[in-house]
């Protein structure tokens, strides 16, 4: 029996089921693989009385990848009793295989994720290659989704309530070793030649053995490891779970408390109930918002980044393999970290060795934690602390394909260094700014080859920050862009292109939202109730605290140089409310922010930061009426216009660059899929008609042009 998705054979007692999705690289449970299971779980009920012993296998490189997200994208509120009946119908098919009273042996070839994990749970015995490379799991959470195919009431039931918590409730991915530690695979093996063999033998001598035959929640004898959640120790535990989730998730996601209610109630009830529990939970989350909103970006817009959509084609990929840094200070020495962890050469020059060495010691103490901690060995670290060289002379950076200016946010210090460093450069070696606000196009004015000039914006601090932001000045030709492309996929972190312009995408749209808390503060709402608001819907920190970190006298700065550029065009340059405010802060009232001793903020030694008293009496107005869902949408809806304006300018090109730039780059809450799918999300009109409100109250940072209203809606996806 052949179908679209699955092949069915019977040959000497054996029925070897193999998953085999025409014209995909991999097995996923769309509609077409839903019919086609359920012809051949009849098949195998029809067939029983000649079967001795069911095989899972893939004709894929995969086992299995899970569910067709595509269609989740498309389903609506009113499709959720159709949602039930299609995880029912999965699940009911599983049921009919594992059941039937003869051995069900998994043959695990690849990865085997979230539905994948679920189908490879279905065989009684679980044999997998033993390849590092190999993930097993349930990633459903980080979708806004939960597993629902039985993955939480089967690894609760395999593992306990307690112990399967990190699988189910952090996404937790393991391979093969540890699988077969947790007793979640059964055997491996070296090769995926060795699997058939394998689960011939295992079926042989599960002959007459009832056990071997059906799973350990189905035995008489079950108990649930750890206890139920009616044992005391259990109880306990399980009293504050729901309050701590609930602390992590600020109420923003609802997966994770889905999961959790699914584990706990399942764990109460018989086995099919569970599964019952399971399915409803999922079905509600399936078609909710907040589980589109992560589908799109952390899955379409993840592998759109991950497969190089906006990298230009035709340019043949690059490997770095020595790179140059000028200035050794906090940003160059995290790029020094992150080439040299990824056995890159770097060469680290600063005004003098000892800068530079300082600049080396970053990677020293990094690795060093890892070295104390077990996660490195003292030669590993060795290794890579022999590919940074620091120097103070030019002359050591000859050779490198790329150099990279880390040095302070000056356009004639930055010209100055370029000059200087560029003739080092190997043949056909491409030079980068580090900038994080001024013009691309601008600063390559001082290099020979301007378009082999591009802007690559590294996040602070560099080790934890995924986001590289790359800049495309207006003579950078293709071949510059995707081998800076290519060098930061080759560092482990996420490439996103952007056109030139003031502040780029990220830092211009991290303006609007600190700005537009420090405006805020300006009409007089209380600091605490800003910072709150932000926490509220999901920012990582308040607007004001942020500002403090990335310190206020930077934001003087990067507005004093705004102010001359513009002179130079015989331009005005007016600030907005909230630049006007950190001005006063840093000018009138000397708070630079936190590294100059504090801002927004007081730092008491050795105790956690407060709110600086005086800004109660500065700016606050006790009669100062104020909306709370106002600010808070103030906050999320300011940061999406400046979104979708950069995209109307062409600053950005596309989605997911937008997206995955405001979540990893800027903090924006991943509830909401990022700023653009924050729009789409909840609707383009809708969208528009808050933007009105929120401008005719709050004044032009809320306007949405005619073009960049067409921009919305062209750029628009579909599925």
């Amino acid at each position: 029996m052949i179908t679209q998705t699955i092949r069915y054979e019977l040959a000497n007692g054996i029925a070897t089921i193999t998953f085999d999705e025409q014209g995909s690289p991999v097995n996923t449970m769309c509609l077409q693989w839903q019919d086609d299971l359920d012809a051949v779980a009849a098949q195998v009920v029809k067939d029983r009385e000649q079967i001795k012993g069911i095989v899972l296998a893939s004709a894929k490189s995969t086992f299995f990848a899970g569910a067709d997200l595509k269609g989740v994208m498309r389903s609506t509120a009113a499709d959720g009793p159709r949602v039930f009946t299609e995880i029912e119908r999965i699940k009911r098919n599983f049921r009919t295989l594992e059941t039937q009273g003869v051995p069900v042996v998994s043959c695990l070839n690849g990865a085997a994720l979230g539905g994948g994990w679920e189908v490879a749970l279905v065989g009684h015995h679980r044999i997998a290659v033993n390849n590092p490379k190999i993930q097993f799991g349930l990633p459903e959470i980080t979708l806004g989704l939960i597993p629902g195919g039985g993955g939480i009431t089967k690894m609760t039931r395999l593992l306990g309530l307690m112990a399967a918590q990190p699988y189910i409730l952090e996404s937790k991915l393991f391979g093969p070793e540890e699988a077969l530690k947790m007793g979640v695979v059964h055997e491996l093996v070296a090769s995926t030649e060795e699997l058939m063999p394998k689960a011939l033998a295992f079926i042989e001598a599960a002959q007459g053995k009832p056990e071997a035959c059906q799973h350990v929640w189905d035995r008489k004898d079950y108990k649930m490891p750890g206890g139920t959640p009616s044992n005391p120790k259990i109880a306990g535990m399980l009293s504050v779970a729901p309050a701590m989730l609930k602390q992590k998730t600020r109420g923003l996601y609802p997966a994770p408390e889905a999961a959790l209610a699914a584990m706990v109630e399942g764990a109460m009830v018989d086995f099919d109930t569970a599964m019952r529990v399971e399915s409803r939970y999922l079905a509600g989350l399936m078609i909710s918002p907040v589980a589109k909103n992560m589908i799109n970006t952390f899955f379409f817009n993840m592998n759109a980044i991950k497969g190089g959509q906006s990298r230009p084609k035709d340019v043949p990929r690059y490997q770095p393999k020595k790179v140059g840094i000028l200035g050794a200070g906090m940003m160059g020495a995290g790029i020094a970290y992150a080439q040299a962890t990824r056995g890159i050469a770097t060469v680290l020059k600063d005004v003098s060795t000892e800068a530079a060495d300082k600049g080396k010691t970053y990677t020293t103490k990094l690795t060093q934690k890892r070295v104390g901690k077990g996660q490195m060995t003292p030669e590993k670290q060795a290794g890579i602390l022999s590919l940074i060289t620091p120097t103070a002379s030019p002359t050591d950076l000859k050779g490198c394909e790329l150099i990279i200016e880390a040095v302070f946010e000056q356009r004639e210090l930055k010209a100055k260094v370029a000059q200087e460093a560029e003739p080092m450069l190997a043949e056909g070696g491409f030079f980068a700014s580090n900038t994080s606000t001024l013009p691309i196009s601008g600063l390559a004015q001082a290099s020979s080859q301007p378009q082999k000039f591009v802007g690559i914006h590294f996040f602070s601090p560099v080790d934890k920050m995924k986001l590289v932001e790359i800049i495309r000045g207006k003579q950078t030709d293709d071949e510059t862009i995707a081998r800076a492309y290519d060098y930061v996929q080759a560092l482990g972190k996420l490439p996103i292109v952007v056109n030139d312009s003031r502040g780029f995408y990220t830092s211009r749209t991290f303006g609007t939202f600190v700005m537009e808390g420090a405006a805020m503060l300006g009409e007089g709402i209380p600091a605490p109730v800003i910072e709150n608001c932000a926490m509220q819907v999901g920012m990582p920190v308040g607007p004001l605290a942020v500002l403090d970190e990335t310190a206020l006298s930077l934001s003087v700065h990067v507005l004093e140089q705004t102010r001359i550029d513009f002179q130079r065009e015989d331009k005005q340059y007016v600030a907005t409310p909230g630049e006007t405010l950190v001005e006063q802060m840093v000018k009138q009232h000397n708070r630079p922010g936190r590294a100059g001793g504090g801002g927004f903020y007081d730092y008491p030694q050795g105790q956690k930061k407060v709110l600086w008293p005086e800004l109660k009496k500065l700016f606050e107005k006790p009669d100062q009426a104020y909306d709370l869902q106002d600010i808070k949408d103030r906050i999320l809806y300011r940061q999406a216009v400046e979104t979708a304006r950069c995209l109307a300018e062409g600053v950005l090109t596309s989605v997911h660059d937008g997206n995955i730039g405001s979540i990893f780059g800027i903090g924006f809450p991943a509830w909401t899929g990022g700023a653009l799918q924050f729009i789409y999300g909840m609707g383009v009109d809708a969208f528009e008609q808050r933007c009105a409100a929120l401008a005719a109250k709050y004044g032009s940072g809320f306007v949405l042009s005619d073009v960049v209203k067409a921009a919305i809606r062209q750029h628009q996806p579909v599925y």
